[in-house]
């Protein structure tokens, strides 16, 4: 698969809207290994502010969304909370959010290309580590995380307990 990752713009914002919609009903429809939910995360206002801000990534294949990922230097207020293995202002840390594949596009490695790009993205604007949550129960996104070289840093409460969302795990790669 020829996979290209950049930058998005405001013309991608339907399409991701779409791409959020569909892959929170194939979530309600099986296991929601992330707890999302429709209407409220992904939402599209989540995408207008990463593309607004300059640091919403989209991959596309065959000229369509197939994933995307927001990559900024905002943590959630709850990061600290712990104690990360490297101490570093948020200017040099990128905190990656909204880390979405399509559901037709799920198994085929598209996860693991975005991370990637993740990694290469912070190293070259010489980020001194990558950190992200996770809900606690997201199993195949934490396997992911723990298979491209993340730590285990901590469990954190963020806030979603009214959504069935009680504990998020912080990850850290330090580069």
């Amino acid at each position: 698969m020829n996979i290209i990752i950049e930058l998005g713009n405001e013309k991608d914002i339907d399409e991701l809207e779409k791409l959020y919609n569909d892959l929170n009903d194939y979530l309600a429809a099986g296991v929601n290994y992330p707890g999302w939910l429709k209407g409220v995360y992904p939402i599209r206002e989540d995408a207008v502010k990463g593309i607004d801000g300059g640091f919403l990534y989209v991959a596309r294949y065959n000229n369509e969304i197939i994933g995307s990922i927001i990559l900024n230097h905002e943590p959630e207020s709850a990061y600290s909370q712990v104690s990360w293995e490297i101490e570093a202002d948020y200017s040099d840390v990128i905190v990656i959010h909204t880390f979405v594949v399509h559901p037709k596009y799920m198994k085929c490695g598209i996860g693991q290309k975005l991370m990637e790009f993740a990694t290469s993205h912070s190293k070259e604007i010489k980020a001194k580590a990558i950190r992200l949550d996770v809900y606690e129960k997201n199993v195949p996104a934490i396997k992911l995380y723990e298979k491209q070289g993340y730590s285990y840093v901590g469990t954190v409460d963020l806030g979603y307990g009214e959504y069935g969302l009680d504990w998020f795990v912080l990850y850290e790669k330090v580069l």
